[in-house]
This record gives C-alpha cells, sequence and structure tokens, in this order.
C-alpha cells in the first residue's frame, strides 16, 4: 500500500516581527511581540506526543528597536543568538528543531544547521508579484539564492509555492521548474508544498477569492510531473476539506500537525484530528508519522553530532518516526 506522511509538532512564534508588508499575511504587526525562554519552554513542555519543534517568526525582526531592547534584557546580542538558544532548548527536551526564519544569510544557516533536523522557506513564486511590492524579503533571486546556499551546506529543506496570489498558471509552473532545477544541482529538498491563498480580515488582499479546489488539484497534478520523483509534495491538510483526491493526484505529506499549537499563520484553519484524516484515506492508504527529517537523509546521515543521538531515539528501522513514542 502506498503511505501518506505527517509530523506531530507543536508550533513556536516566537515573534510576528517581521521586515515584510505582504498583502495577504494577518500574522505580522506594528507592535510585536516577542516570546520569552519561560514562554517556549511551556509550549516545549506541553506537547507531549510532539516529535518537532517548528520556529517560525517574521523575517528580519531586529528592525524593529522593542525587540532589540528585550532581546538585549534576555541577555542576547542577536535574534540568532537567541534562536539557537531556543533551538537547544527543544534539543534538550527531546524534540527536532525545524526552522522557518524567512531569509538568512549563508552564514547564519551554517550556524543553525547543527541544531536543526530540517530548515525550510517557500518561495512562493518564482515572479515578481503586486502583492510583494512592500516585501524586500519576497523578491524571487533572493530566496532562490537562500534555498541554494541551504543545498550547498546539505541542509533537508523544505520549500513551496503559494497559490493564488496574483500569479498565473505559466508562474506556478515556472516556480515549480527553478524548484526542481535547484534540487537536481544539491539533492537537498525533501518536500515541496503546494499552499494554497486563503484571505484574512484586515488585509489589503482580505477580499480576494482563494483558489478553487479544482485549481489546486491541477497545481498538485503539474507539481507532480516537473518535480524529481524524490521530492514529496506536501498539502497542508486544513486548508483542503478532503485531502483524498490530493493524495490521488500526487501529494503524498500532510506537513505537521498539532494537538497543542494552533496553524498561527492561518489560525481560522483548525488541525483535523488523525482520525479523520485516516478516514479520508478510505484503508487504502497508510498514515505514517514521520520526523522533520526525512527518512533519506537520515540514511544519507545529512544530521549533526548535535542530534544525532535524538534521531536515533526517536526514528524507527526504516527512519520515520519511531511508534510509540
Amino acid at each position: 500500500m502506498e503511505v501518506v506522511t505527517y509530523s506531530r509538532n507543536v508550533f513556536i512564534p516566537l515573534t510576528n516581527a517581521c521586515r515584510n508588508r505582504c498583502a495577504y499575511c494577518g500574522f505580522r504587526s506594528d507592535n510585536p511581540k516577542l516570546m520569552d525562554e519561560a514562554e517556549v519552554l511551556e509550549l516545549i513542555k506541553r506537547a507531549k506526543s510532539a516529535k518537532e519543534a517548528l520556529f517560525t517568526f517574521g523575517e528580519k525582526p531586529e528592525i524593529y528597536d522593542e525587540i532589540k531592547r528585550k532581546l538585549k534584557a534576555m541577555g542576547y546580542s542577536s535574534f540568532l543568538d537567541y534562536l539557537v538558544a531556543m533551538n537547544k532548548m527543544a534539543i534538550e527536551n527531546g524534540l527536532l528543531p525545524h526552522t522557518n526564519a524567512g531569509i538568512l544569510e549563508k552564514s547564519e544557516l551554517k550556524r543553525l544547521k547543527p541544531y536543526n533536523a530540517s530548515m525550510g522557506l517557500m518561495l512562493e513564486q518564482a515572479v515578481e508579484l503586486d502583492c510583494h511590492k512592500n516585501s524586500p524579503g519576497k523578491k524571487p533571486e533572493i530566496r532562490i539564492k537562500m534555498i541554494k546556499d541551504a543545498g550547498k551546506l546539505k541542509i533537508p529543506f523544505t520549500t513551496g509555492i503559494l497559490v493564488g496570489i496574483g500569479e498565473s498558471k505559466y508562474d506556478r509552473e515556472y516556480s515549480l521548474e527553478v524548484i526542481s532545477e535547484i534540487h537536481k544541482n544539491y539533492g537537498h529538498i525533501q518536500e515541496v508544498i503546494i499552499q494554497n491563498f486563503s484571505p484574512k480580515k484586515g488585509t489589503e488582499m482580505e477580499n480576494f477569492s482563494p483558489p478553487t479546489i479544482e485549481e489546486m488539484l491541477e497545481t498538485v497534478k503539474i507539481a507532480r510531473n516537473i518535480l524529481p520523483n524524490d521530492v514529496t509534495i506536501q498539502i497542508p491538510p486544513n486548508l483542503v476539506e478532503d485531502i483524498y483526491p490530493f493524495i490521488k493526484a500526487g501529494a503524498r505529506d500532510l506537513g505537521g500537525i498539532s494537538d497543542v499549537t494552533p496553524d498561527y499563520i492561518n489560525p481560522e484553519h483548525p488541525w483535523p484530528a488523525i482520525q479523520k484524516i485516516e478516514r479520508c484515506l478510505k484503508g487504502e492508504i497508510i498514515l505514517r508519522e514521520r520526523l522533520p527529517i526525512y527518512p533519506k537523509y537520515i540514511k544519507l546521515n545529512w544530521f549533526s553530532d548535535e542530534i544525532s543521538w535524538l534521531i536515533k531515539k526517536l526514528s524507527d528501522g526504516d527512519g520515520y518516526a519511531s511508534p510509540g513514542l
């Protein structure tokens, strides 16, 4: 039988400070907050069934003076220092970090690599779009460079496209071709997310229509045709009502699911229960838990000494999450 995977995670939104002002984003704030160590630890401790700590936050948060002041008050000279410390805290408490940091320099990726099982950056689209006109970090060439840098450093990586933000069908195909070419050169892209735009109240695009189910299914099929076979296609199970047609179209992963934290990027869409997902698979497909690092990259030893003990503890002989933990 075919296998569909997912990860049990805890979503840790370190800060909603962000230099970008995307027309569809409801996460960033002009009055940003920064989680302190106690808040992070409390979330980690609550995540009894999780094996992944998903660190997500706005890009270049230190553009805000209040963030710099709070970091200094906590004893950190930079956000990167703080992030490394939070990654280490997750590891010490038995969780494998996966960090989505926005744009990072190669030196920053190199520093984070030992403390992350995998990392990620959505390409979104490989073309200039009006919704990103106030978002310097969404320049396609900058994002492509970072994805390539991660490949040069052999970091297991997640990327993807956001569908319905003003792009054309051709743009989607081109963006997937760009991702495919990067993977052929570096071999580090473990999964590509096909994510549908979801309008948020109070944003410039609140009255824009999201893509239809037909458009999303078509995009998954196109992605499966374009991407190499060893790159898994992921769909967010909280953003589509019925995952079965998407699995039939070529998706094989459902991303991270939490029983502790919501999807802070799309809080209006709760995570489905594992039992509901299993019902959607109709007994035809096996649902299997994985770690934030895919089995292929565990077998290739694409991880550091700092987390090797934890990967060994949490994984089974096939490189999936060990059952019963």
